[in-house]
């Protein structure tokens, strides 16, 4: 038994229709960060320099500068400023390799080496806590060195 057009075409908006709410059931869960999620950095210890395996952000007066080879600085600075995190009672299983994040707050001298996994979006912090970036959250993390399209 053959279908007539009439039923494909039913059968296509059908399935266009499920898509659609597929696609936007995984963007509603992926986009959202955790309700256990908290900022990092607020007004009380704001972010005044950043360095990520020697690439470094530093807050100059009002204005964000970059290392040279940052492309998106702004964007770069904005994603660390208000960077969410959420706390685990253990450590994670981490595959990639760890990159040194070395983290000024405005107003301490004193230098803190955290270390990110950015794949798992892991933070272990000098005291040894572990947090995990929400996965909506970690691309930003990373600063564009290369104009040219991923391949």
């Amino acid at each position: 038994m053959a279908l007539t057009r009439k039923q494909w075409n039913n059968i296509i908006i059908i399935a266009c229709v499920f898509m659609v709410a597929v696609l936007t059931f995984i963007d509603k869960k992926t986009n959202n960060v955790p309700s256990d999620a908290q900022l990092l950095f607020d007004d009380n210890a704001p972010l005044a320099q950043l360095q990520l395996d020697g690439l470094w952000l530093h807050k100059q007066a009002s204005e964000w500068r970059c290392d040279t080879k940052v492309l998106n600085c702004d964007e770069w600075a904005k994603a660390w400023q208000t960077i969410r995190v959420s706390p685990l009672a253990a450590a994670p299983e981490t595959t990639d390799a760890p990159q040194e994040l070395v983290i000024q707050i405005a107003d301490i001298s004193d230098f803190q080496l955290w270390i990110y996994f950015p794949k798992e979006g892991a933070l272990k912090s000098p005291a040894g806590n572990w947090y995990l970036v929400p996965p909506s959250l970690r691309a930003t993390l990373q600063p564009i060195l290369d104009a040219k399209p991923a391949a």
